[in-house]
């Protein structure tokens, strides 16, 4: 059953982070990146475990003073890159809050430690190099949190999803495990790039239910990966794509995914004139299919300027 809620009651409680114009430098050309994102705790839950960042990282060189003769060198230099996470947090209480939390602020911990910040990526092995990183980065976060609930009877159990996508350029490398998703929308066609490590999908898989069966769907919410206290430790699911002009990249918590579908989806990014707008427009239309869990949405849209 479909139920309205008005818009007022979506502003005072929607967290919503206004849409950022930014540029993404490729070898000359300057790609601009429209950012946004947004959260609910919805209708049902009395807290929101979902949490969500945003993360600008660059390498910057600016010449001051030289003898060198005139155009030896640029008078700067400059590479950028963007981060986005998600993480839906699992267990009773607050606990869920807290390892998703804990998630996004240990993996800001693990980059920054860093030595060697990656930002070109046109060498083949530097691709592979942040490839393993992030790998051994999600298995440094199951581990602290696991070693947090360990320490804390109250926190026993508790686990997190977590979706990462670092944009470098023009590459784009995928960190995921548990039920958030990745989406890809090129030319008006919605991808799923990241696959649900629940049971249903491992049934469907296995091919002993189809998806919209009720056996699949009762199976929907039982996890197979994740990080934290919720079973054997899981490697995350890694994958490299590129991106081109006019992509969008959302980031999401099942929040979104089981209140509107695909299709609703794919309609609610084209026709929304900027990334806060679709933002806001995909957590209302959750809220309004019922909102029975936190909601979470992420977007980079990507478009191209003319080089200098």
């Amino acid at each position: 059953m479909i139920r309205n809620h008005s818009s007022e009651d979506v502003t005072q409680e929607l967290s919503l982070n206004v849409s950022e114009d930014s540029y993404l430098q490729d070898s000359g050309a300057a790609m601009a990146v429209d950012l946004a994102a947004a959260t609910h705790k919805g209708h049902v839950r009395g807290n929101n475990e979902d949490h969500y960042l945003v993360v600008r990282f660059r390498r910057t060189l600016e010449n001051l003073y030289s003898n060198l003769n005139k155009g030896m060198l640029a008078s700067s230099y400059d590479l950028a890159g963007y981060g986005l996470l998600v993480a839906d947090g699992l267990g009773g209480m607050a606990a869920g809050e807290v390892a998703s939390r804990t998630a996004l602020t240990r993996l800001v911990e693990l980059v920054v430690e860093t030595p060697d910040w990656m930002l070109d990526v046109k060498e083949a092995k530097h691709l592979e190099t942040i490839q393993q990183r992030m790998t051994d980065r999600f298995l440094m976060i199951d581990e602290t949190i696991r070693e947090q609930a360990d320490r804390d009877a109250t926190l026993s159990g508790m686990g997190t999803t977590l979706t990462v996508a670092a944009n470098l350029g023009k590459d784009l490398v995928i960190g995921h495990i548990g039920d958030s998703r990745a989406y890809l929308l090129r030319d008006g066609t919605l991808s799923q790039l990241t696959k649900d490590h629940t049971l249903a999908q491992a049934m469907i898989e296995a091919g002993v239910a189809e998806r919209d069966e009720p056996a699949a769907r009762s199976m929907r919410h039982v996890l197979t990966a994740a990080l934290g206290s919720l079973g054997p430790k899981s490697k995350p699911e890694i994958q490299r794509l590129g991106v081109r002009p006019n992509d969008q990249l959302l980031l999401c918590t099942d929040g979104l995914t089981e209140m509107v579908d695909d299709k609703t989806i794919a309609s609610l990014l084209e026709n929304a004139d900027t990334a806060d707008k679709a933002c806001e427009d995909l957590v209302t239309v959750a809220l309004a299919a019922g909102g029975v869990d936190n909601v979470t949405v992420v977007l980079a849209r990507f478009g191209t300027i003319e080089e200098d």
